[in-house]
């Protein structure tokens, strides 16, 4: 059997297409979609950087009833290979959002199609801070005193976003679209730092958690694990030292110095912009008003004019008729 990948690097376009699959398919049901990754394989990574659905049914009441089209599978493959010939396939996704029973025997059916697929579970609504996806590898687990026989099981793989410089620049012009437009950037700040501490909260609740375990003998002991937790603390810095202390609290009242600054001055320009608007509108109201003025006046003028005329234009008629009469007599 082939040795398993070490780590799973997954792209934006691979996230946003099983997204756009789940509201397609899935969304506002309890189903969940499935689909084949493609990408490369290289030196103990796995670059995913690439995707597409395929038309999956499950029974609710029996998992070990489902349906996948696998021949669609192959003739998306063929089209796709044709597209880019480096992109392999490297394994399926599944929205979850956790292992289910059948995924042993969906893996075992991805076999044909790769050595060593892997299964990539995405959370498209995340409940908690962090990366919402998980890696598994099937391996063979065999019991040291031999009272079963080896069988399938899941184990997770390290996990992490990578991209290309195209795919940064596409995934901040799609950030920009998306963005509320109404948070300044100070609660922009405040609120990414506080997602940061609910999510370093929640590992730290793992690992206090997973210790606890241990000591209690509920679970046994891996020095893996163990070695990992004392290189954190190995890397925490001494803040008894004065010196480190006072550094830190100079660079963070600068830092936060400099974001009250910047809403300040944001702030004074939007309340100068105010004014500019009420001023401008104020002489545009004024400028109506003595157009209005203008005009009425001059109406008024051309009727007192048209008034005069028309009297004028009667006296004349009048003094015409008069003398109309005077030349009768005669």
């Amino acid at each position: 059997m082939p040795a398993g990948p070490d780590k799973i690097v997954l792209h934006p376009l691979v996230l946003l297409s099983v997204v756009d699959h789940y509201n397609r398919v899935a969304k506002d049901t309890k189903k969940r979609v499935v689909g084949v990754l493609l990408g490369e394989l290289y030196k103990g990574q796995i670059d995913v950087t690439n995707s597409f659905a395929l038309p999956f049914e499950e029974d609710d009441h029996d998992p070990s009833i489902w349906f996948l089209d696998h021949s669609y599978l192959e003739q998306m493959y063929k089209m796709f290979k044709k597209v880019n010939a480096r992109e392999k396939i490297v394994g399926w996704y599944s929205t979850g959002p956790k292992l289910r029973e059948s995924d042993l025997d969906i893996n075992e059916l991805m076999r044909g199609f790769c050595d060593s697929p892997v299964l990539v579970i995405c959370e498209v609504q995340p409940k908690e801070v962090g990366l919402p996806f998980t890696a598994y590898y099937a391996v063979d687990e065999v019991r040291t005193d031999g009272t079963e026989k080896a069988k399938k099981v899941f184990n997770s793989l390290p996990t992490e976003v990578g991209q290309t410089e195209a795919e940064e620049i596409g995934v901040e012009h799609l950030l920009r679209d998306v963005k509320d437009a109404t948070l300044s950037s100070l609660a922009g700040d405040v609120s990414s730092k506080l997602m940061a501490l609910k999510g370093l909260q929640g590992r730290l609740s793992e690992i206090s958690e997973y210790l606890q375990l241990v000591l209690d003998g509920k679970l046994p002991p891996n020095h893996d694990v163990v070695n990992i937790v004392q290189e954190i603390f190995n890397l925490l810095p001494n803040m008894n030292v004065e010196s480190l202390s006072k550094s830190l609290a100079v660079k963070s009242n600068d830092m936060m110095h400099v974001i009250y600054v910047a809403s300040l001055v944001r702030s004074i320009l939007a309340l100068h912009k105010l004014i500019d608007n009420k001023e401008g509108r104020l002489w545009t109201e004024k400028e109506a008003a003595k157009k209005e003025k203008e005009k009425a006046e001059e109406k008024a003028k051309k009727e007192a004019k048209e008034k005069e005329e028309k009297e004028k234009a009667d006296a004349k008629a009048k003094a015409d008729g008069k003398a109309d009469d005077k030349d009768g007599k005669k």
